[in-house]
């Protein structure tokens, strides 16, 4: 047998026993499992997809390590992703609102890059505010831990940092929280450098508060003679220690970055004037991460913006125009998903992107039709809605992915929101009465108008057509009449052509 040989069989008997191990704990990576069937799209309804090849361009290749003959544990993490449990809290009553909350931090540890072992929910009125899970369970969750030989331990809420510090000293392993996990998948899928500096200042403002030093590394003194460079008597002093240190560049960083996403305010601003001096409405397509909101506008408008089955694809927002079937020009803008329990730093960073959803004439609430509990996330999208004082501007409620949805769920549907429209991305059912929804609830101009234009001005009716509603035209010796709904400053601009 070559070396070559060898190692191919090292490699496929490490991922044989993967296989086998993961085997006996898929009560809650099922659901999340779904994100890697992510198949492709042939036809042209998503536009170019580039994003999605440099997504995918980074991928390890297996069987070129050189460093052991054999199987053994080391070689084994080094191919292996990162092993995670999952643990979760749940009040009586809320065992299957838990388990939902639980498969979809599953969903978010595989988006990650994670390999989901095993989930434990433990039923108690509140966590326990020292280990979040009780010190015998944490104990038992130890043992689950070394058995399993998982990497880490995600909890499906924000610990306080005393929680966390708390519950890696009992299992022994890195303990992170649902929050750490979405701000990681931002971190990777940011792409803009306005989007790349909202996540970092939420990463920022969610590590400052958990600092937490090491050794020495927490009583380390700059004054005096440090390391024999000091500057000797009447210079020694208290000094910093490492973790303040470490939080006054953090402080100077976060000023920084807000800064600069303050700066990058005025160019949005200025294209959301310019729509707004030609009166073009806006339409801003807002839903649940992963509900096909990217997937839709891309039907629409062959877009070609990233489609991908995973949570949180989209970070940036994407504008592009559309026009309804009487000739009215508006534009669709895809938004940033929400999800439960979304971080409060997200919300606050991603706030100039949300301003999209909250300056728009109508909102599309896109939610997920094959979802087990599509009310938690009409209810979620909703709230951060609300944050961002969008309450009051027209929604129209899109249940998409329709052809995954049998009669009986869409009864029930029906009766969760009973002016909804079903739509499939995919399908392009249902895509037609959505927008002529939008149609409808688009602003109508107030002055009607029947104007005589000559026909050597066909730039004047060129405008009609783009910044009006023309509701009739037709030819007379003069010039062409036309009978439209105008705005009343475009109808003071055109008053030279108005019929008496």
């Amino acid at each position: 047998m070559t070396d070559t040989d060898a190692r191919d069989d090292a490699v496929q008997r490490v991922l044989d026993h993967e296989a086998s191990r993961a085997a006996g704990f898929t009560l809650f990576s099922s659901g999340a499992q779904a994100l890697q069937d992510d198949n492709a799209y042939s036809d042209t309804r998503d536009g170019d997809q580039f994003d999605r090849e440099d997504r995918q361009a980074l991928r390890r290749v297996s069987g070129l390590s050189t460093e052991l003959e054999d199987v053994t544990e080391v070689e084994y993490r080094q191919l292996r992703l990162e092993n995670v449990v999952l643990i979760g809290v749940h009040p009586q009553g809320g065992q299957t609102d838990a388990e939902n909350s639980l498969r979809e931090l599953a969903a978010l540890a595989e988006t990650a890059g994670a390999v989901v072992l095993d989930g434990l929910l433990q039923r108690r009125p509140n966590p326990d505010p020292a280990t979040y899970l009780g010190r015998g369970k944490a104990e038992e969750l130890a043992g689950i831990v070394a058995a399993l030989g998982a990497d880490t331990v995600i909890a499906d809420t924000e610990l306080a940092p005393s929680q966390r510090r708390a519950l890696e000293d009992v299992v022994k392993v890195k303990v992170i929280d649902r929050t750490a996990v979405i701000l990681d998948i931002f971190s990777q899928h940011a792409k803009s450098r306005e989007g790349k500096a909202q996540v970092e200042l939420a990463q920022l403002e969610y590590l400052l508060p958990r600092l937490r030093g090491w050794g020495e590394s927490m009583s380390r003194q700059a004054g005096g003679q440090v390391g024999g460079a000091g500057a000797g008597m009447g210079s020694r002093g208290p000094g910093e220690t490492k973790i303040e240190l470490d939080r006054r560049r953090i402080h100077s960083r976060m000023a920084r970055l807000r800064k600069q996403i303050k700066g990058f305010a005025p160019a949005r601003e200025a294209k959301r004037a310019n729509r707004n001096r030609f009166e073009v409405p806006s339409v801003a397509i807002a839903g649940y991460t992963n509900a096909g909101k990217s997937s839709l506008l891309n039907r629409i408008t062959r877009a070609g913006v990233l489609v991908e089955n995973a949570l949180f694809a989209t970070l940036d927002a994407t504008v592009r125009r559309n026009r309804t079937e009487d000739g009215r020009v508006y534009t669709l803008s895809d938004t940033v998903g929400f999800v439960r329990n979304l971080p409060h730093q997200l919300v606050e960073a991603f706030r100039s992107t949300l301003e999209e959803v909250r300056d728009s004439d109508v909102i599309v609430h896109v939610v997920d039709g094959s979802h087990p509990d599509p009310a938690s996330q009409i209810k979620t999208v909703r709230d951060v809605i609300g944050e961002v004082d969008g309450r009051a501007i027209p929604e129209i409620v899109v249940f998409n992915k329709a052809d995954l949805v049998d009669d009986d769920t869409r009864l029930v549907l029906r009766g969760l929101e009973p002016g909804a429209v079903f739509v499939s991305a995919r399908t392009g059912e249902g895509v037609e009465e959505l927008l002529q929804r939008i149609a409808d609830a688009l602003p109508v101009p107030g002055v009607e108008l029947d104007l005589l234009v000559p026909y050597d001005r066909g730039d004047v009716v060129s405008t009609l057509h783009q910044r009006a509603r023309v509701l009739s035209i037709d030819y007379a010796e003069g010039g062409t009449k036309v009978h439209a709904q105008l705005s009343a400053e475009l109808a003071g601009a055109f008053s030279e052509f108005v019929q008496n």
